[in-house]
């Protein structure tokens, strides 16, 4: 006989002993009484008839639960934005406002911020990554083909800022890829427009400032990155390792020929002012020379006149001081002394200092008034001076 049939056990389970009739809690049981619950918490009639005070009671919590829950919700939508920052305000996903520096607030779960930092410089490198001390070469980014068909190897730096939140987070996916990608194809834009020796040389500069001004037109104008470029620059230009040390003569050579045109420079600005300054001082000798030369004949000129004239007036005295002023000038210069000795007894005391003095210590000055001692012995001596009409008019004396 079953344990649970009439007469057997009495309705009890063989196993706890327990009576058949007692099964599992009534769902509906269950679900009335947690429905008298909420009635009493919100303040109405529970099904036991309880009191008017416990409603009082139950609404109360109910509106300090409310309260204490809205004042938690309003105390979450706090937010700060640093200096630095600037806050995007998202409203389910889609863009309101963009928020300086300070305290502001946002309604939780309705609205989310995203804080971007505007003022941090930033920087990109394109043909290399700096890592520790030793930066290492990527060479898919760094070699670059120039305008005459040659392969140089650039390395480049940029750094910029954030200068617009909002196009920072919405135009783009990767705005820092980007900025590498469209570096990378301006600076080979740049480069394949010029020829080797300008971008290993002297245009490291120039490239630089065109690769800036045509990054920023590509994020700015085409793209709209909401990034500022502050500086591109140039970290190496050279050929490749494995002609580097053919270009590196091709330098040296270079740099050779811009040494010796500097010399000659040089040179040239020091030898051209000193042959200046000797063709001047020539110029000046010359004109000096012949200032002399013509005063001198000038006053040659006028002393024949003046003695011309002396010789109209006394032809006969003229020619003797003529002739003893000649012979004085001619032996004054003399070294040669002839002495005439009658028995050759005495003692001639010659003056040798005398005779060896200079010629212009001896010399009477010109124009100085002859004594009667002085004049001319020789009229012919003294016509031979003034020239032929000289001549001509002492024939006709004597």
């Amino acid at each position: 006989m079953a344990w649970n049939e009439p007469g057997g056990s009495g309705g009890k389970d063989p196993w706890t002993g327990r009576s058949g009739d007692q099964g599992p809690p009534d769902l509906d049981e269950i679900v009335k009484k947690l429905q008298e619950k909420l009635r009493g918490l919100f303040g109405g009639k529970s099904g036991g008839g309880g009191g008017k005070g416990a409603g009082g009671t139950g609404g109360m919590g109910l509106w300090l639960l409310v309260g204490g829950a809205l004042v938690i919700w309003l105390l979450s939508g706090i937010y700060i934005v640093d200096p630095a920052e600037r806050g995007v305000v998202l409203r389910f996903g889609k863009y309101v406002d963009t928020t300086d520096a300070g305290p502001h607030w946002a309604p939780r779960f309705i609205e989310t911020v995203e804080k971007v930092d505007v003022e941090q410089n930033r920087t990109a490198e394109i043909g290399f990554r700096q890592g520790g001390r030793r930066a290492s070469t990527v060479n898919k980014e760094a070699l670059m083909l120039t305008e005459d068909e040659n392969i140089v190897d650039i390395e480049l730096a940029v750094q910029y800022r954030v200068s617009s939140a909002k196009d920072f987070l919405f135009n783009v996916r990767d705005p820092e890829e980007t900025l590498k990608q469209a570096t990378e194809s301006s600076l080979r834009e740049v480069v394949g427009k010029n020829k080797l020796d300008f971008v290993l040389t002297g245009g490291r500069s120039e490239i630089a400032a065109d690769v800036k001004d045509l990054l920023q037109d590509i994020l700015v104008n085409r793209y709209k990155t909401g990034l500022s470029i502050i500086s591109v620059n140039m970290q190496q230009a050279a050929p490749p390792n494995e002609v580097k040390e053919a270009f590196d003569d091709a330098i040296r050579a270079r740099e050779d020929e811009q040494r010796f045109k500097n010399q000659a420079l040089a040179y040239e600005k020091d030898i051209i002012p000193k042959a200046h300054g000797q063709a001047t001082r020539q110029v000046e000798d010359a004109n000096a020379y012949k200032a002399k030369v013509v005063a001198e004949a000038e006053g040659e000129a006028a002393r024949f006149s003046a003695l011309l004239a002396e010789y109209a007036k006394a032809p006969g005295v003229t020619r003797d001081r003529l002739y003893v002023e000649t012979i004085e000038r001619v032996l004054s210069s003399a070294t040669k002394v002839l002495v005439d000795i009658k028995g050759g007894n005495n003692l001639v005391y010659l003056p040798l200092d005398r005779l060896v003095a200079p010629s212009h210590e001896l010399e009477p000055p010109l124009g100085r008034t002859a004594t009667p001692s002085e004049m001319p012995s020789s009229p012919t001596q003294a016509t031979s001076v003034l020239g032929g009409t000289s001549r001509g008019r002492s024939r006709g004396d004597r």
